[in-house]
Order: structure tokens, then sequence, then C-alpha cells
């Protein structure tokens, strides 16, 4: 997967914003002010993604291309190498599950601010 298709389909998602707030090279994207990927525009090789921690290890073992989230809460991230053994369409299957893990924790009203924007 490129950088543009996963950016396309970051911001595709409702309510999406992206950002560069760590550096000039990594690329954030998030809903309700919380982060849910983030990938480096420099050397766009993996992604960083949210994950239900009950999935993590099965991934984990199951593809090569799923690691520990790099410079994230292990138990709540993982890493992505693209051009893997990974899909793009297991890839963005993946995207929606970490940017419905974070709106499903945002308030009630904040959901629906951003549902009916």
């Amino acid at each position: 997967m490129t950088l543009e298709k996963l950016r396309d389909f970051c911001i595709s998602l409702t309510g999406v914003e992206e950002c560069l707030p760590f550096d000039d090279s990594t690329l954030v994207f998030k809903v309700g002010g919380k982060m849910f990927a983030l990938i480096d525009i420099t050397d766009s090789k993996s992604v960083n993604l949210k994950c239900n921690p009950d999935k993590i290890i099965d991934l984990q073992e199951r593809f090569s291309g799923v690691l520990p989230g790099y410079h994230m809460n292990k138990k709540h991230w993982i890493t992505v190498l693209l051009n893997e053994d990974v899909s793009d369409t297991l890839v963005m299957e993946w995207i929606r599950g970490s940017y419905f893990l974070v709106f499903n924790k945002l308030s009630k009203r904040l959901q629906d601010e951003i549902t009916n924007r």
C-alpha cells in the first residue's frame, strides 16, 4: 500500500483530521482529537494502528508484517509493515477497526457532532 492510498483511505473516514504534532515526518490521523493511525511520511514502510488487545497476539502470530506498536503502548497498538504479507484490503480493514475503537470511546455528544458534520 502506498502512502497516498493509505492517506486517502484515512481521510475518507467521517470526521478525520490529519496533523504533524510530533515532528515534520510523523503524519497522525485523529478522530475527535484522538489518534488512530500514524505513519512516517519520509519512510512510509509501516503504519501504527490502535488494535483490540484481544486480537494483537493472534495477528502477530498469523502475519510477519504485524509487530508490537513501535514507540506505542504494546497492549493497544500494532505496527503493520506495508507491502509485507498483509494485503491492502486487510490494512484498510484494520485502519477502519482502529478508527472505530477510538470513535466508540468518544462521548455520545462528540460522536453525534462528528457524524452530523
